[in-house]
């Protein structure tokens, strides 16, 4: 065909090569319809040019275009030869000082770390080696395409905003200046007429519908019968797919097709095939067809050639306008004027909307064009920047939706210019204020998550492909909100203020649906058998994170706001709060002489959830209050009066026990998804605005309470308060052996409590709870991690909290804490931390991993050793609290804190093995360290005529009060002191004892000395005491030494029968089970003999009923009823192969039917034997494939199974699999009622049919090898190859049934014969059952070497075998 057209396009190309650019301008400056004439211009030259057969050619197309299109237009605008023309242009324009480099995929850019805005703030190489930021700290990436150099851009750069290049313009320009005054009156008319006729025939045909016919301007009157098949690009099917896919459908070599693949995953769409209507509709039925089994097929469409041609014509035509303006600001004027001038039809009328509303319904290639054009001209006009931004975000709803229902990436929709936007402050203020910018962005965002519990919270289940694809494109709102917020306001207006605030609003209406989300309840008794979804929601809130803190940020720059956001999100948490007490029984508890009322509450038996993001961002507002001052300096416009401490501290307290309840072993039923959660809200990506936050909120509550209630309230949540209000709990335990998982238990929660409390007394770094500031914070960080082990550079970074610029803020402080040691054999630097720094280190800083904080103690502990110095690590120097938070210190030394620390010292007094543990003394005696550290600070920094009112050393020094009358806590540290099962310990027992004597020395060098009054009963007391002990130690030692080691001994042993339970378990059942198969397997008695035949006994067989691990319905296995499937794995195996060299030659024509007896290679089936829905397990495969198209774009991590494949796991044991088994009843089940074996034929009848059958098989090939033999014999030879009666049973199984066969019996061609699936090849069911024989051949195997019977109990792996029978 192509060779047939060659004359008649030659002598095309002769006559379009005579017409004359300079004529055709010169008629059309004459003519008085201008519109008109130029639409018939190119209806008729169009289509003469563009897509003149099957194959394009670019080069002729732009060269003949340029000649006969593109020539008039430059002559008419120009008014001469255009090559003068632009020339003059050019240096009539003063140039622009911004660049606007347009970046191309890989291209490198650098923003500097020091003077960017933000980062997403960049330079091209050439601006950037012409800057002042060559010598900064800058950061190098590779752009992703569509962004272009901020060179010249004043609100893009702190410092240093020009490169010497641009610099020399800025001289030349007035920001001010309108453009236009460089360009004759004359040059505006025609580029005015020529651009906004242009333009809008660009915009019409790109956005033009119909398939079949042009609009009304452009149709002439010669219509030709050609048609392309035009497949489209989509991000959901593989190269792999649509390769075998044009194969089938357009009979092309597979090199034509990977080239029809690329083109199309690069420019958006390629045609497939050239022709008539028919032609072209038959490969697009193909394509449809073969590509909608799983997913949702290819977008083919079948369009006229000449409507592709105008619209290939239209892509030139609007990179034309885009070198064209290029050559003067005047002409990138008008183009935006024409862009943004309102149509007739009023809003959204413009040129500019039509194409962005239009944005997902073209393809990637013409995306990409007009995205370049809008950036090279109405991003690069100030003045019109600002109305397009106006534009863009009126539409942004709209644009959004179309963004999440398209399946195109991010970075070629017409969304992803809202980082050009909004990054910009003036703009992005502006858009706040006159639009409401940010109260939409979050609207729009929870529009798309509307699926809400009864409580109005986010319920995020397990989604399907659809919907987990729709919930990744929501969160890029999230990003241009975080793009809002990203540059502060230095002023404030009033409308500002509003509108912010406004947002505020809407952004706590958000955290609303988030707070309590995704709650959890104690798994008892059962493992859990289905694991939660968990990771939407953290996804979320690791999203958000830093949004929460930029919010902060923005409250912070002004009081007003501050107050009002305070007020409003107080407000919410007491909505969300509202009734927290209903239907929980109120309790009082009472300890040491106080009495607080609560509710009952156990973290254990109740929902508990781990998102609370209210009541952190209440908090984060709380401290800012401190920081700023205001709550100093306007009390009266603060509800502080209203807050109720035991309201703010209840959820948070919550959060944190189930850490400590996950950390003692008693959730382990719930899984790994609630481990999972537990670590991230403890990782460096999250824990800013959850853990932190939460110690935070604790340390509000404590601040503005008894600290004595808040103990008690504290205890009730561990579900420690009957432990401590009860003081014979160590005898009570010490001879019950039975409760020791429960002791255990309870030593791990005590342990977290005290953690915790050291928590809450400790952490006072943060700027506004205690007196620091941002770098002091970041300094203890880093101190903590070089106390681990010295750290490389990128080691140091990953550990620390990034801000929403990518900066940790270690580069300013690191110099002060640490030394580099440069790279040595390693090849690594490290930084290692500076000796006078070891000071600071606090053994239970609240941001180490148990990991960590065992490698730190040890580390430190080490030093200290080489220094020869004592171990002990006492709790370091704190700063000051903040007047809002200073009462916080009144915990160490409240009495119920004081029974506490006294009630572990005892027990680790009286030696009881089960009822204490010396992690739990550690944290006591490192929480009596930190108390007279305070009382230290609070007497030395005492100022004159000023009571210190901390009076920790005095209380310690009080025996207990009746009926116990236990020794004073002083008195029992100094019977640790010799205690020789706390060798560990005593160094700190001894600074302990030490700081004590160092205080009452000060106390007793100030006038007044409360301690000298009791010091005769200390001393008397405290040498009582060690006498006592003195006497004991001796006649213990050794059989203290010979219980330890009996104990030892006896406590491996537990040990190891506790954790082996199940094992010992599972050897006597299956040894109970072997006898007894092997005691019965003999016997069988005459009642269970059967008949078979035509008059076979009729056995009644029990209901199956069966349970989707997906949904959890229950259903029953019926033939009629929709097909139940198990996860398989069909694989090539040559376990039995006698030899393994062999291969199969040629797979297509290999025939399965007989097998060699040398085995060289079957085809086994395996099954976890997991049961699903078909359509469940459809829509999880089709999630697994939709995840892995994504993955794409993401950074690839290492998968164990080839999605591309068909591999799956099983979404409950994870398992590897292909394919599916589908659940059938026994054959005798289900044809007992629909066959008379008494009606069918004997042996001679059958023998005598089958020998017609064959005869007439023979006689119809003999035909078919003559050549043009009638197809209407066939046909009629065909059928009367029927199956006489009674030979072909009606098929009973459903259609659901009938596929999942299909689709197993596919695998196993596929998989044992390597070739493409095929359900139509007649080797599928002869592969499908050589698979079931090789499946129990090598079964038998394995049970014969395994000496078990062959139909004894199977394991769960080889359920398959029931299946395969």
């Amino acid at each position: 065909m192509a060779s047939e057209l060659e004359p008649e396009l030659q002598a095309t190309d002769r006559s379009l090569l005579d017409c004359s650019a300079e004529e055709i301008a010169g008629k059309w400056l004459q003519a008085t319809d201008l519109t008109r004439e130029v639409y018939q211009h190119l209806a008729h030259y169009v289509p003469q040019i563009y897509c003149r057969g099957p194959n394009p050619h670019p080069q002729k197309e732009d060269m003949l275009a340029q000649h006969v299109l593109l020539g008039p237009m430059e002559w008419y605008l120009c008014g001469e030869d255009p090559t003068f023309g632009f020339s003059k242009l050019e240096r009539a324009n003063k140039p622009s000082h911004l660049c606007g480099r347009v970046f191309k995929v890989g291209e490198p850019t650098y923003s500097c770390r020091d003077c960017a805005v933000d980062p997403t703030c960049v330079l091209c190489m050439k601006c950037f080696l012409g800057s002042i930021h060559r010598d900064h700290r800058y950061r190098m990436t590779t752009s992703g395409g569509g962004g272009f150099c901020d060179c010249g851009d004043i609100e893009a750069w702190k410092e240093g905003p020009y490169c010497q290049k641009h610099d020399l313009n800025t001289s030349e320009t007035d920001e001010d200046e309108d453009p236009l005054v460089h360009l004759s009156e004359d040059v505006i008319a025609r580029t005015y007429n020529i651009f906004a006729i242009m333009f809008r025939y660009a915009v019409e045909i790109l956005t033009w519908e119909k398939e079949s016919e042009l609009p009304a301007e452009l149709e002439t009157e010669e219509q030709t019968d050609t048609y392309y098949c035009m497949l489209f690009n989509d991000e959901v099917h593989t190269y792999e797919q649509v390769i075998y896919t044009l194969q089938k459908a357009v009979n092309c070599t597979q090199k034509e097709a990977i080239g029809f693949a690329t083109t199309v995953d690069r420019d958006g769409r390629r045609s497939v095939r050239y022709g008539d209507f028919q032609y072209c509709e038959q490969a697009k039925s193909v394509i449809v067809r073969n590509t909608s089994r799983q997913t949702k097929p290819l977008k083919v469409q079948v369009m006229h050639s000449s409507i592709v041609a105008h619209q290939n014509f239209g892509l030139k035509l609007l990179s034309w306008l885009g070198s064209i303006i290029g050559f003067s600001d005047g002409l990138r004027r008008i183009l935006c004027q024409v862009g943004l001038q309102e149509g007739p039809d009023g809003e959204n009328s413009s040129l500019v909307d039509r194409l962005m509303l239009s944005d997902s319904k073209l393809w990637k290639g013409a995306r990409s064009v007009y995205h370049q054009l809008f950036m090279s001209s109405l991003l690069m006009d100030l003045k019109y920047k600002k109305l397009f931004a106006i534009r863009f975000a009126k539409n942004y709803e709209r644009l959004q939706n179309d963004y999440v229902t398209d399946d195109h990436d991010r970075e070629f929709s017409v969304a992803d210019l809202s980082v050009q936007i909004f990054t910009v402050p003036s703009l992005a203020r502006m858009l706040i204020t006159e639009e409401n910018l940010m109260t939409t962005i979050i609207r729009t965002f929870m529009d798309h998550l509307r699926h809400r519990d009864s409580q109005g919270r986010f319920q995020f289940e397990r989604y399907t492909a659809l919907q987990a694809f729709k919930f990744r494109r929501v969160q890029s709102l999230i990003l241009d909100l975080k793009y809002v917020l990203i540059s502060k306001p230095t002023e404030w207006s009033d409308e500002l203020r509003q509108k912010f605030l406004e947002g505020f609003d809407a952004f706590l209406e958000l955290l609303k649906c988030m707070q309590g989300m995704d709650p959890i309840t104690r798994q008892v008794g059962q493992h859990i058998e289905m694991e939660p979804e968990w990771e939407a929601a953290f996804t979320l809130q690791m999203k958000l994170t830093h949004v929460i803190s930029m919010m902060q940020d923005w409250c912070a720059l002004d009081e007003k706001v501050l107050i009002e956001a305070y007020k409003k999100c107080l407000a919410v948490l007491m909505q969300c709060h509202g009734g927290f007490t209903d239907g929980e029984q109120p309790i009082t508890l009472s300890i040491c002489g106080h009495s607080v009322e609560t509710i009952r509450y156990c973290v254990s038996q109740e929902k508990v959830s781990i998102h609370l993001p209210v009541s952190r961002l209440l908090a984060g507002l709380h401290v800012l209050l401190s920081k700023s001052e205001v709550a100093y300096k306007f009390p009266e416009l603060l509800p502080l009066s209203e807050l109720s401490p035991p309201m703010l501290i209840e959820h948070p307290l919550r959060c944190l026990v189930l850490c400590a309840q996950v950390h003692a072993g008693m959730w382990r039923r719930n899984g790994f998804s609630l481990v999972n959660q537990i670590y991230y809200y403890h990782n460096v990506k999250c824990r800013r605005e959850m853990f932190d936050k939460d110690i935070i909120m604790l340390q509000t509550g404590v601040s503005m309470m008894d600290p004595n209630h808040f103990l008690m309230i504290m205890l009730s949540r561990f579900e420690l308060y009957q432990i401590f209000s009860t003081p014979d709990y160590g005898k009570r335990f010490s001879s019950e052996v039975t409760h020791k998982d429960v002791v255990q238990q309870n030593n791990t929660l005590i342990e977290e409590m005290l953690y915790l409390i050291i928590m809450l007394v400790g952490e006072r770094f943060s700027p506004g709870v205690g007196q620091v500031n941002a770098t002091d914070e970041i300094k203890r960080e880093i101190i903590h991690q070089l106390s681990i082990k010295p750290m490389a550079h990128s080691e140091l970074v990953k550990s620390l909290p990034e801000d929403e610029n990518k900066e940790t803020g270690m580069e300013a402080v690191i110099e002060a804490v640490a030394h580099f040691r440069k790279p040595g054999l390693t090849g690594r630097g490290m930084y290692e931390l500076k000796p006078e720094c070891a000071k600071e280190f606090n053994l239970y800083f609240y941001h180490f991993s148990r990991a960590e904080q065992s490698k730190a103690e040890e580390a430190q502990r080490k030093l200290k050793r080489q220094n020869r110095e004592d171990t002990a690590l006492p709790p370091p120097v704190l700063p000051p609290f903040c007047p809002l938070f200073a009462s916080l210190v009144n915990i160490l030394q409240s009495d119920v804190m004081l029974c506490i620390m006294r009630t572990i010292l005892q027990w680790a007094v009286e030696h009881n093995g089960y009822a204490w543990s010396e992690s739990m003394l550690q944290r006591v005696l490192h929480l009596i360290g930190m108390a007279l550290q305070e009382e230290k600070q609070h007497l030395e920094n005492v100022v004159e005529e000023h009571v210190v009112t901390f009076a920790f050393t005095q209380k310690i020094s009080k025996p207990g009060e009746a009926p116990n009358n236990s020794p004073s806590i002083l008195a029992m540290l100094e019977t640790l002191q010799n205690a020789p099962y706390l060798e560990v310990h005593k160094d700190m027992i001894r600074w302990i004892l030490k700081t004590f004597n160092a205080i009452k020395k000060i106390r007793e060098s100030s006038s007044s000395s409360p301690v000298a009054e009791t010091e005769g009963t200390i001393m008397e007391e405290s040498s009582r005491d060690k006498d006592k002990a003195e006497r004991k130690r001796k006649a213990e030692i050794a059989r203290l030494r010979r219980e330890k080691i009996m104990a030892q001994m006896s406590e491996m042993q537990r040990h190891f029968i506790d954790e082996n339970k199940e094992l010992f378990q599972q050897t006597l059942e299956l040894e109970a089970s072997a006898s007894a198969v092997l005691e019965n397997s003999p016997v069988v008695s005459d009642k269970t003999l059967i008949a078979l035949g035509p008059a076979k006994t009729q056995v009644s067989e029990q209901r199956q009923f069966v349970t989707c691990i997906l949904c959890q319905e229950e259903q029953e296995v019926k033939v009629e009823n929709k097909a139940m499937v198990l996860a398989a794995f069909v694989q090539r195996s040559t376990v039995l192969s006698k030899n393994r060299s062999k291969v199969i030659e040629d797979p297509e024509k290999h025939d399965p039917l007989f097998m060699h007896p040398d085995l060289s290679c079957g085809t086994h089936t395996g099954s976890c034997g997991h049961v699903m829905h078909a359509h469940c397990w459809q829509r999880y495969f089709d999630s697994v494939q939709a995840k892995e198209q994504r993955r794409q774009q993401r950074l690839r991590l290492h998968t164990s199974y080839d999605v591309e494949n068909g591999e799956f796991l099983c979404p409950l044991c994870e398992c590897l699999s292909n394919t599916v088994i589908p659940l059938l009843l026994p054959p005798r089940n289900i044809f007992n009622r629909r066959l008379s074996f008494s009606d069918q034929p004997n042996l001679t009848q059958w023998i005598g049919t089958v020998s017609e059958q064959i005869k007439a098989l023979q006689a119809l090939r003999k035909e078919e090898s003559v050549p043009n033999t009638a197809s209407s014999k066939n046909a009629a030879s065909v059928d009367e190859l029927q199956h006489p009666g009674g030979f072909k049973p009606e098929n009973p199984y459903s259609e659901s049934i009938k596929e999942m066969l299909t689709t197993f019996g596919t695998a196993t061609y596929k998989v044992g014969l390597k070739v493409h699936p095929n359900e139509e090849d007649p080797r599928v069911p002869i592969m499908c059952w050589g698979s079931c024989a090789y499946t129990i051949q090598s079964i038998e195997r394995i049970l014969s070497d395994e000496d078990k019977p062959l139909f004894g109990p199977l394991p769960c792996r080889l359920l398959c075998l029931n299946l395969l029978c």
